[in-house]
Formats: C-alpha cells, structure tokens, sequence
C-alpha cells in the first residue's frame, strides 16, 4: 500500500497502541507459567502474532487474540524438539528471546524469518553455543539449535542487543540448577533489561541483577500465572510526541508515567531540544526513538542536532542510520550520515513534493507522516502497510487527528 500525504494540521487526543515490547514479554512469561493466564489490552501487530504462533509451536495454548494464555503444560516433558519451524515473521524479539527457551524446554527447535530478520546477527548466541556444545546450522533461511542449557555462567557483549540479554533471563530459571549472566562490555538499553526483570518479578521468577554487568538467576524457578495488562507504548507514542513539537496540538493519552519501559525518556530529549543552541542526544539506551528525534530535529529551524551512539541501528528492520537520512534528506532536510550518528541542522520547513520508500520499517514510515506534515508539497510513502509490524491502526489515528491522505 502507498499513502499520499496532503501536508495539515493535526490536532485531537490520540492514545498509542499496547507496549509491543511489554507484550512480547508477559506473553512468554504466561506461556512459561503453572496456569491460565488472561492478559487484556493485547494488540496484535505482526510482531505479537508471531511471539503467539511460536509459544503455539512450544506447546502453549494461546487464544487468537493472545488474551488467554494456559502455560500448564509447556514445562512438562520435553523429550523431542518442537516438530514445526517457528516462524518469527520480522520480529527480532520473538527470535533472539526464544532460542534459549527452546533450548531449556525442547532441547533445541528450528526458526525461521521474514525480511532481514535471518540476516541480523545471532554472533553472541553462536558463541555461547560453541562453549557450551550446542550445535546450530543456519541455511535457506532457517536457524536449526540443538542442545540443551545447563546451569553456569554465560558471558554475553552489553552493547550489541539487549534481546539476547532477555532470552537467557527467560530460560536459565528453568534450568536445574543456579546460573549467573555476565556482561563483557557495559550495558546498553537498559531499560528492556528492566522490562525484562519486572515481568519476570510479576510471574515470581527471580533474577539479581547488580546493576551493572552480573546478573545472578537461581534455577529450579517456576512461572506463576497471573492476570495483567499491558501498558501504552512509549516507543510509538513518541511519533506522537514529535508531532506536537513541530508545532500540531497532539494530546497523547493512555500512558504510563511510572513505566520502566525505556522509552519513556521521550520526554527529556523533547525538552533537550526545545532548548536553544546545539544539542547531543545519546541514543545507546534507547535507539528506537532515533525516528522521531531525527524528524523533530529536521524541524528544529537554525539550530544544529547530534544523534550519537546509534551504531545498532544498522541492524534494525532497515539500516536506520541510513534509512532515516535517506528519507528526511529526500523530503528537503538537511542530514549528514556518519558511521555511528547523525548530525542534522534543522529548518523551517520541508519541501515535499516527493516520493520517499517506508523501506519496510514501522518506524521510518511514521517518521515519513509526521515530518510530511510540515513539507510544502504532499509526500507519497510506499510500503505503508509496514506499520503492521507495531502499530496496525496507525493511517486511522493519523486521519482521526485530522490528516489528510490518500491510500493507493
């Protein structure tokens, strides 16, 4: 699907979609637990329906609409590997945090992906596997793991994903004995390493992290169920956010104010750069936001915005560093690409008048929207469907807003 954006104003409440983030997590949790869980305000975005089809492979029994999870059986005999592949679509999290646990629970498991998800690095995951006896094969696309975890340590590099953090904090309780996770480099996005511990404490499972780079996680755990609901997102929400900033009378509702989501540090870089003068925003703890600081940035008319410590965002859905710089420049920003952060001096407006590609990344094409609304000419974003990935309803909130597009 392509969408025509007629550059206007925006204006109204709008309350971002469930925690995608949040989600992935108690949505495993409760497949890992004693019972029946019913989680509320699931949303089922390409990424959710991905973790919900591959705990299904893991024996789970998950309602369609992943808000009745019965976890009592999965934890129970595990003498062959899952006969299925588990299809993780685009979803990094559903890959990287169940390789571990189908490791724990089944011995081992085969994967496969949509995108440039098979492409995205599995190096930490592949050492541990040659120091633990693992053996693993990656071919026409499909990662096949056989092994199985046995309590110890395990060291793992802080700065290249927190996702390979989480998948060995879900599976190393239910290993027989204690195990401690050590960290080689410092720790980057903490904050999904929280999320990861406080859905863990919400399920009973106890995992000592000593808030620097040792994690101590007793075995013989078990997951008790329990009935949630999931937060707002932070990481959508902040499209929102950068709407406002750019001039749009945007209320964002339905947020958490005390959430240990990472993202909700939206609001001190906002503040950041609604300051006069230059500004450097580190990103290592929370890369996701780079789309909406980098149109917010674009718009920040005289004043000159460093992105720095975004080096991971070569391996997202799209290279982001230059995906971002791609598209913003063709809009009319001016943006200068570096090998791990971006420098961009803001103007008033943007030209438009242009054709940019969604490069099928969630973020980029809502990146796309919200600076659209303050070019001079419309902007056409192919590959607009790519939202599904994290926000299905994003074009309806758009134009309930009051944003004028065309869908072809």
């Amino acid at each position: 699907m392509n969408v025509t954006i007629t550059p206007a104003a925006l204006g109204g409440a709008v309350t971002p979609p469930p925690s995608k983030s949040q989600a992935h997590r108690l949505i495993i949790a409760a497949a890992l637990s004693d019972g029946v869980c019913r989680l509320s305000n699931v949303e089922l975005s390409q990424d959710i329906q991905a973790t919900l089809r591959c705990m299904r492979t893991l024996d789970a029994d998950a309602s369609a609409d992943g808000t009745v999870i019965r976890g009592a059986d999965l934890v129970d005999g595990f003498e062959t590997p899952p006969p299925e592949i588990m299809d993780c679509g685009e979803s990094g999290s559903t890959l990287r945090f169940l390789i571990p646990v189908a490791l724990a629970l089944k011995r081992g498991g085969r994967f496969t992906g949509h995108g440039r998800l098979m492409e995205r690095p599995q190096e930490p995951y592949f050492r541990l596997f040659a120091e633990k006896g693992i053996a693993w094969s990656l071919e026409n696309g499909v990662l096949a793991v056989e092994g199985r975890l046995t309590p110890g340590v395990y060291a793992l590099p802080g700065d290249v994903s927190s996702q390979f953090i989480t998948g060995l904090l879900y599976a190393l309780p239910l290993l027989e004995g204690d195990s401690e996770l050590v960290l080689t480099t410092a720790l980057e996005s903490r904050g999904y390493v929280d999320m990861t511990l406080d859905a863990l404490a919400q399920f009973g499972v106890a995992a000592e992290y000593d808030g620097d780079r040792r994690f101590r996680v007793p075995g013989n755990q078990a997951y008790r169920h329990r009935d949630l609901a999931i937060e707002g997102d932070w990481s959508n929400a902040a499209f929102w956010f950068a709407a406002a900033f750019l001039g749009h009378r945007v209320d964002v509702e339905g947020l958490n104010p005390r959430s240990v989501q990472g993202d909700r540090v939206i609001g001190e870089q906002l503040a950041r750069l609604t300051r006069p003068g230059p500004a450097e925003l580190d990103v290592s703890q929370c890369p996701d936001l780079v789309p909406p600081l980098a149109a917010m940035a674009a718009l920040r008319a005289g004043e000159t915005t460093a992105i720095v410590n975004a080096a991971r965002l070569r391996i997202k859905e799209s290279d982001r560093l230059a995906s971002v710089t791609q598209v913003l420049s063709t809009l009319g920003a001016d943006v200068e690409e570096h090998d791990d952060h971006l420098v961009i001096r803001g103007r008033e407006r943007l030209t438009g008048g242009v054709t940019v590609s969604g490069h099928n990344d969630h973020r980029i094409a809502m990146m796309a929207a919200i600076a659209a609304t303050r070019c001079q000419g419309p902007v056409t974003i192919t590959g607009a469907e790519c939202v599904n990935k994290s926000y299905p309803r994003f074009w309806a909130d758009y134009e309930a807003l009051g944003g004028q597009i065309a869908r072809t």
